[in-house]
Formats: C-alpha cells, sequence, structure tokens
C-alpha cells in the first residue's frame, strides 16, 4: 500500500486527469448531440436527396442512432470520471476504442470500395433520371441538383435524350444557363439545347468534388481517431492512478 506522502503526491495528477477526461467527455457529447441534430434534419430536409443515391438508404437512422449512443455514452463518461469507479474507466476506454476500429474500419471500406461507391451512386441516380416526372419528390429533387450544382443529366445533358420524359417534353429547364433563353422547342432538340443548358453532368461533377476533396476528409477521419486515441489514453491512465494508489473521491 503507498504511504500517505504517495497518496497526497498523486491526487494533483488525479485530479487533473479528472478535469481532463471531463472535458473529452463533454467535447465527446457534443460531437453526439451534433450527429443527432444533423440526423434529424437530414431525415425531415433531405430525404430525397439522398434517395437519389440510394433508394433504400439508411444515412439519417445510422447518424441518429450513433449521434444518440455518443450523447447517453458521453454522461456515462462524466458519470464514470466523476466516481473514479475503475470499472466504468475500463469500460469507458473499451467503447471508445470499440469506436476508434469501427471508424478505421469504415475509413478502410471506404476507402478500397470509393469505385463500387462511385458506380452505385451513378447507377441510382442513372435510375432517378429515367424516373423523372413519376413522382414529385424525384422531380424536386433532381431539379433542385441541377440548379445549385449547374450541371445537367448524369454525365451531360444528353442523358436526357434517353428518357421518357425528353420525348415528350424536351430536357427540364432546370439544365438551362438562362430561364429567359429557354423555350420548349429548343429543349426538345438535343443540337439546339447544347447552347442553352449546362453541358457537366451532375454525377460527373459530385465525383470531382469528392475526389478533390479526399485527402480533406482523410484529414479529418485521422483527426477524430486522434481525439479517439486521447480519450483512451486519459481514460486508462486515470483508471491506473486510482487503483495502483486506491484513491478514493470523497
Amino acid at each position: 500500500m503507498p504511504s500517505p506522502s504517495r497518496r497526497l503526491q498523486t491526487k494533483p495528477v488525479i485530479t487533473c486527469l479528472k478535469s481532463l477526461l471531463i472535458g473529452y467527455s463533454l467535447i465527446f457529447w457534443i460531437t453526439g448531440v451534433i450527429l443527432l441534430a444533423v440526423g434529424i434534419w437530414g431525415k425531415v430536409s433531405l430525404e430525397v436527396y439522398f434517395s437519389l443515391v440510394n433508394e433504400n438508404t439508411n444515412t439519417p437512422y445510422v447518424l441518429i442512432g450513433t449521434g444518440a449512443f455518443i450523447v447517453i455514452f458521453g454522461l456515462f463518461g462524466c458519470f464514470a470520471t466523476c466516481r473514479g469507479s475503475t470499472w466504468m474507466l475500463k469500460l469507458y476506454a473499451m467503447i471508445l476504442s470499440l469506436i476508434f476500429l469501427a471508424e478505421l474500419v469504415a475509413a478502410v471500406c471506404g476507402f478500397v470500395f470509393r469505385h463500387e461507391i462511385r458506380e452505385s451512386f451513378r447507377e441510382n441516380y442513372t435510375k432517378a433520371v429515367n424516373k423523372y416526372n413519376e413522382t414529385d419528390e424525384i422531380t424536386n429533387a433532381i431539379d433542385s441538383v441541377q440548379k445549385n450544382l449547374l450541371c445537367c443529366g448524369v454525365d451531360n445533358y444528353t442523358d436526357w435524350g434517353l428518357t421518357e420524359y425528353f420525348k415528350q417534353k424536351g430536357i427540364p429547364k432546370s439544365c438551362c444557363v438562362d430561364l429567359s433563353h429557354c423555350s420548349e422547342a429548343d429543349l426538345k432538340d438535343l443540337g439546339k439545347a447544347g447552347m442553352f443548358v449546362q453541358h457537366q453532368g451532375c454525377v460527373k461533377l459530385l465525383s470531382g468534388v469528392m475526389e478533390s476533396n479526399l485527402g480533406i476528409v482523410a484529414g479529418i477521419a485521422f483527426g477524430i481517431a486522434c481525439f479517439q486515441l486521447v480519450g483512451i489514453f486519459i481514460a486508462c491512465c486515470l483508471s491506473h492512478y486510482i487503483t495502483t494508489n486506491q484513491y478514493e473521491m470523497v
């Protein structure tokens, strides 16, 4: 058993570690709240856009579930730290390790299967274009994408020539560079339409943006992973100090 003087010396260290871990847990909790809010917002406002990528997407639910788990687990981390419970701290470190491994596996899979993901997005967006005007949701979603990203079709504006909508009304007006110069007659003629609509394809544009920002995404993912390791390290150190010195918080 350590001497009283030894315990007295380690108390400031344990107090410092507790303060750091509480701060970490609060940041972790805030991250969960943000994910939860983004998931709810995505479910309410962006579900149609998710459907353009994948008809059976569960992305909003994954974000909501992950956010709720982190919120609860962040509070657990604060509680374990305040109680000074070694088994709770070890459990906290273990679950942080599992989250870290899950993030690592997801990052590796995302990198390895990035081409398959891009092709899946291309396939689903092509289906959505072919279903244009069948439902208001798909129509509004594609129009919004084409207007906001200044793009047209899958690879370029000529993709619309293969759709049923083109046979009836031509290329959608959301492809127009300037609506005042777009007539229905011109939009029904692929040759003439090229002078009045965007040439850049939406899938190609989005793929280019994602690939050009791959380094930024990788950097953010690396930062998040390092943040997880910091929490694991602090929790393990605090548990070790409490166990070794038989420290109990009064």
